[in-house]
């Protein structure tokens, strides 16, 4: 996440102090990514170093105003019309996860991934609440609908992102269940194979499933989209509005 190109595209909008730069930061995303005085300060004691920001005297109550500079709305420009870059992918930890599940001695994968589908299904009824409080936000206008549109695109994302997570991991357990088949049938030795066959939840047929993701159901995904499953709590990157 870059917080610098944050951060001045902020400032670009008027001079800021280091508190306003964070608040306003939060309630444009949510605070899905919350951050601390200490990193806004951070990172503006770093952007004036390198001539992207620039100290500009005192409101009336004394807090220091940053305003941004023309190499920061060079750098913010740079930033809006770049692509941001997928050939380095930042670690995803559930990828990880499974992938050394895989294999290893204590660990029954399968397990793995009905616990991780569990709360991936339950994040998405949440977000999809907050998804519905943000429409009505935005519908009904107000001085904030700038903040309630940016907070609704990435509730947004977060809702797409789960539901290809989800995708995934019934994937990833129809994709085993196949391994598993296989190797039975071509007599491999006991302990060689994947684990045995289980009839994964949402799909047709288990191991008669195709190896396309786009094949294998999504378990509650009618409740995600109504929005009618229960929830105890709200994940912890979301807030209600």
């Amino acid at each position: 996440m870059s917080i610098r190109h944050g951060l001045l595209a902020l400032l670009e909008r008027g001079p800021r102090y280091g508190s306003q730069l964070r608040t306003e930061f939060e309630s444009r995303t949510g605070s899905t990514w919350p951050l601390n005085v200490g990193q806004v300060y951070t990172t503006l004691n770093r952007l004036e170093r390198d001539g992207m920001v620039a100290q500009g005297g005192e409101d009336p109550a004394g807090h220091t105003l940053y305003t941004i500079t023309d190499s920061g709305r060079a750098e913010l420009r740079t930033w809006f019309e770049k692509p941001v870059d997928r050939t380095s992918p930042a670690r995803d930890e559930l990828a990880i996860k499974l992938a050394m599940a895989v294999g290893a001695p204590s660990v029954d994968i399968r397990d793995v991934i009905q616990s991780q589908r569990r709360h991936t299904v339950k994040a998405m009824q949440d977000y999809t609440r907050l998804k519905a409080q943000a429409l009505i936000a935005v519908e009904s206008g107000g001085a904030r609908e700038r903040d309630d549109v940016a907070w609704l695109l990435v509730l947004e994302q977060l809702i797409f992102q789960t539901e290809a997570e989800a995708r995934w991991l019934d994937h990833c357990e129809s994709r085993l269940i196949r391994l598993s088949t296989t190797a039975a049938e071509a007599g491999a030795a006991p302990g060689a194979a994947a684990p045995p066959a289980r009839k994964a939840p949402g799909t047709a047929d288990g191991p008669g499933a195709a190896d396309g993701p786009d094949t294998v159901a999504r378990p509650g995904a009618d409740a995600v989209r109504t929005g009618t499953a229960p929830s105890e709590t709200t994940p912890p990157a979301a807030r209600g509005r």
